[in-house]
């Protein structure tokens, strides 16, 4: 059983590795970690990778915070600012239009709590897959872990260089981008991003 940190549309790899796992555990008690994936992605855009970070409220007054209790800030318009990017930028991809009416409600509801909203980009990667996966929730936070994913939470992770490539927006301008979102194999490969993780 692999335990995992719960991050916004992760990337390509932690995919591949959730897909492999009979069972999932998600991370509830760890602590949050600034500039980690828990509330950013990476898109592909003209100029190369594309940022969508999601502002977050946090109290230094309380100390060290759970990402469980971090709350999203919404008095700023990130919801339209990253669905009007993924739009912009992949409306000519294959399957976007396919995606674009099931993705809109998570960028139409405004979550109290960032956990909330990984989860439900979770579900929808799990939805338009078809897949059914198993899970829970961490009740402490273990140190020793035998399969311990929540590593790929944070910024410096570097995931492995993948040989599998697939078809990217602007790959004539950046070459193949490595561990971009799921979206975006997502919208490139439809169907077909089983086969590919």
């Amino acid at each position: 059983m692999g335990v995992y940190i719960p991050t916004y549309f992760s990337f390509i790899h932690q995919y591949e590795l959730l897909l492999k796992d009979e069972h999932i555990q998600f991370e509830k008690q760890d602590n949050y970690q600034k500039q980690s994936y828990r509330n950013r992605c990476f898109i592909t855009g003209p100029n190369g990778k594309q940022l969508l970070n999601i502002p977050v409220k946090t109290d230094s007054s309380k100390g060290k915070q759970q990402t469980k209790d971090i709350k999203v800030e919404n008095n700023v318009t990130w919801q339209k600012e990253h669905f009007r990017a993924l739009q912009v930028t992949y409306r000519s991809s294959p399957f976007f239009d396919l995606l674009e009416a099931d993705l809109a409600p998570i960028f139409e509801r405004k979550y109290e709590y960032l956990y909330d909203l990984n989860m439900d980009t979770f579900h929808f990667v799990m939805d338009t897959l078809e897949i059914e996966k198993s899970f829970e929730f961490t009740e402490d936070y273990q140190i020793d872990i035998a399969q311990d994913y929540r590593p790929l939470a944070q910024k410096k992770f570097t995931p492995p260089t993948s040989n599998k490539k697939y078809i990217q927006l602007f790959d004539d301008r950046n070459g193949f981008l490595e561990n971009l979102s799921i979206l975006d194999l997502l919208f490139m490969e439809g169907p077909s991003t089983t086969l590919y993780l």
